[in-house]
């Protein structure tokens, strides 16, 4: 039987625990409740799914994006995340790490660019490989092979899925929010080509190119509004084009190549035990000890 790859987004389930649990301080005062959260998260993943390889993708930060060199408002309406959180990012990657789980971050990649490279370079290694994460721009990587995973909704999607919800291919994603844009990550699209536009034009056309090519036939699509719609993408034929490369995810962040660098390593337990008694998290180390076999 081949082998399952898990390809965890780590950013979504550090966030929901620093938002969502009561305040917690180590010894020291210092704040661990998105530490104890994506720990809990941790375990109940290994508990639930046993994954024998597996990768963790860390986001160093909001601004230093490769998309921030071309694009400077990429994500600028956010703010940066608070600095007791910012201190525990590094304890989160310590504790993947000492769960035996191979942690990866980059200066000027996204976490979903890592995962998008890890998923490229090992698909032909893999039966199948699962993206753990909530966010939708990872559904360009869907195919038959590789399902996106929203744990925390217990929600899998594949190639059906995607499409029934935006109505839009997988390899059409970042066509998508070429023109319908991304408020979320600040993308701008093309100026009054909401969602549901931008369907009805890629039910038509294949992709940005094949579109810009017939503007014309556009015109004549049979949706109201289609001529004022061939004049927008007209004049913001750049911003759909810009939108689009925000959109696309970058398969070329340099990551292992061999599924074997990928495999879930004994937990360190010497490691474990001082991280978490520092933390204090007692009945987490026991929880750890059951699932970890440490």
């Amino acid at each position: 039987m081949g082998v399952t790859l898990h390809l965890i987004d780590a950013a979504p389930y550090i966030f929901r625990a620093y938002f969502t649990l009561p305040e917690m301080e180590d010894g020291a005062g210092r704040p661990v409740s998105a530490v104890y959260g994506f720990a809990s998260f941790l375990l109940r993943y290994l508990s639930e799914h046993a994954p024998t390889h597996a990768a963790l993708a860390f986001d160093e930060s909001l601004t230093t994006s490769f998309r921030n060199e071309f694009y400077p408002d990429y994500k600028a309406q956010r703010e940066q995340p608070p600095e007791e959180l910012v201190e525990q990012l590094a304890t989160c990657k310590r504790v993947g790490e000492a769960f035996g789980i191979r942690t990866l971050a980059h200066d000027r990649f996204e976490a979903d660019d890592i995962i998008a490279s890890l998923a490229r370079h090992l698909v032909e290694e893999c039966e199948r490989t699962v993206v753990v994460s909530p966010d939708k721009d990872l559904a360009q990587l869907v195919t038959e092979s590789v399902e996106l995973f929203d744990f925390a909704r217990d929600r899998r999607w594949g190639p059906a899925e995607v499409l029934e919800k935006f109505g839009v291919r997988c390899e059409q994603i970042a066509e998508y929010l070429g023109l319908a844009g991304d408020s979320e990550d600040n993308i701008p699209g093309v100026p009054r080509v909401g969602a549901k536009t931008a369907v009805a034009l890629l039910a038509q056309y294949d992709n940005l190119e094949a579109l810009y090519a017939d503007l014309e036939g556009v015109a004549e699509l049979p949706f109201r509004g289609a001529r004022s719609c061939a004049r927008q993408l007209e004049e913001h034929r750049d911003l759909a084009f810009l939108s689009r490369r925000l959109a696309t995810l970058c398969y070329e962040v340099e990551v292992p190549e061999q599924l074997g660098e990928l495999e879930i390593r004994p937990a360190n337990r010497d490691e474990l035990d001082d991280l978490f008694a520092r933390l204090g998290f007692a009945t987490l180390r026991e929880r750890a000890a059951k699932v970890l076999a440490v």
